[in-house]
């Protein structure tokens, strides 16, 4: 089978649910944090399908599948402790767009982390994408983990709509403390 079946069988698939459905949240929200990437959005979500479905429906939390199906794609979850990873992630998620992050000195320098924490590394990168007409989100974890994902400005109502859907506790990259 060719990637274009792929594609077709995961549209003809999808316009079977149901749009007020979580699934249909889903989509939503994949379309929203790859924006102008609507193939990456269908295998991330092909990806969430298979996922549910070996998964007891009841005992997973959406965000819990999608933060693993986004990561370092589209999004991404890094130790609290890790700032070289989540400098790493920002850019990554960045250069999707052609983006670099002036973060106000060296994050390869050793000693650039030294002063820096979580929270000023977010704000940092929320100015910066901010900028170029994009939002840095973060939503809240179980673990000691930070987690987030990029949009575009103009879709940050849509996207709290669907984040407070599917309880997804988000906030701007700029409230990270």
């Amino acid at each position: 089978m060719n990637s274009s079946d792929d594609d077709y069988d995961g549209e003809r698939e999808f316009d079977d649910v149901d749009e007020d459905s979580v699934e249909a949240k889903v989509w939503q929200l994949l379309l929203l944090i790859n924006p102008g990437d609507e193939e990456t959005a269908l295998l991330q979500f092909n990806d969430y399908r298979e996922a549910m479905a070996d998964a007891d429906a009841d005992g997973v939390e959406p965000i819990e599948v999608i933060g693993r199906v986004i990561d370092w794609r589209s999004g991404f979850i890094v130790d609290a402790n890790d700032l070289r990873s989540l400098v790493q992630a920002v850019n990554e998620l960045s250069s999707r767009w052609n983006l670099s992050i002036d973060w106000n000195g060296d994050p390869d320098d050793d000693e650039f982390f030294d002063d820096m924490d979580a929270a000023e590394l977010f704000s940092i990168a929320y100015d910066r994408l901010a900028e170029f007409g994009y939002t840095l989100w973060a939503w809240e974890t179980d673990g000691d983990t930070y987690a987030g994902w990029m949009t575009l400005t103009r879709d940050g109502e849509p996207l709290r709509e669907l984040a407070t859907a599917l309880g997804i506790n988000l906030r701007l990259g700029s409230e990270v403390s």
